[in-house]
């Protein structure tokens, strides 16, 4: 069943999807037409053969078709040919394809044939070889083990002589002038900054007894200053 339609119905409204109303228990129509309930899909078979009987006893083989195709040019000939007759430019070669034409040979089905493969001796055997079977007396031993630690201690002495050597051979002897460099003096600490006209002036005051005691005094000033206020820390202490 469908829905009835209010209004006109007109034909073009039977071939637009969206138009059209699914009925009652059927899939939806998309608006094409086809052809009667008496149409076959498909194309009719002509060919009346024999069957497996008529394949069985007359084999028919196919040929390769060579009337209707025609052969190429063969442009490697043409090159040659070419060459061959002084011509070596581009512009040169391509007016003598102009003029001359060369075709290959149109292809047989004797053609396509494979060469036949070598005949392989009957007593070749294929594949690799097996590894030898390992002794079990040996590995029972821990041979194997022994003999690559020995050889591991073989090449550990060949790479520290080699490293001796090369740092002999790289060893150099000192001498005087390189002895002075080394032993250097120290470089004096820079002293305060002074007026030019101040730097041979000397104190006015002096309350320390000796140059010690005051180095002592400086020492102690320099470990207080965390706790006084400042910049400097040259302010009062700080009681919090």
């Amino acid at each position: 069943m469908e829905s009835p339609r209010v209004g006109v119905v007109r034909e073009s409204m039977l071939h637009r999807p969206l138009l059209i109303k699914p009925a009652l228990g059927k899939t939806k129509s998309r608006g094409l037409s086809y052809p009667g309930p008496d149409f076959v899909f498909g194309t009719a078979t002509t060919v009346q053969d024999g069957g497996v009987p008529e394949a069985i006893s007359s084999w028919h083989s196919h040929t390769m078709s060579t009337r209707n195709r025609e052969a190429e040019r063969d442009f490697i000939a043409l090159n040659r040919e070419g060459v061959k007759s002084g011509l070596v430019t581009a512009k040169e070669l391509h007016q003598y394809r102009a003029t001359h034409d060369i075709r290959r040979q149109p292809l047989t089905r004797e053609g396509f044939r494979r060469s036949a493969p070598a005949r392989i001796p009957p007593d070749a055997s294929f594949g690799i070889t097996n590894r030898a079977s390992t002794p079990i007396s040996e590995l029972m031993e821990y041979k194997y083990a022994q003999k690559w630690l020995e050889e591991q201690h073989a090449k550990d002495k060949i790479l520290q002589a080699h490293r001796h050597k090369k740092a002999q051979l790289g060893r150099i002897q000192d001498t005087r002038t390189t002895m002075l460099r080394k032993s250097r003096p120290l470089p004096e600490p820079p002293s305060m900054w002074k007026m030019p006209r101040f730097q041979q002036v000397g104190p006015a005051l002096d309350t320390f007894r000796d140059p010690e005691a005051r180095k002592k005094a400086m020492s102690a000033h320099h470990s207080e200053s965390a706790s006084r206020r400042g910049i400097l820390g040259q302010g009062t202490y700080k009681v919090d």
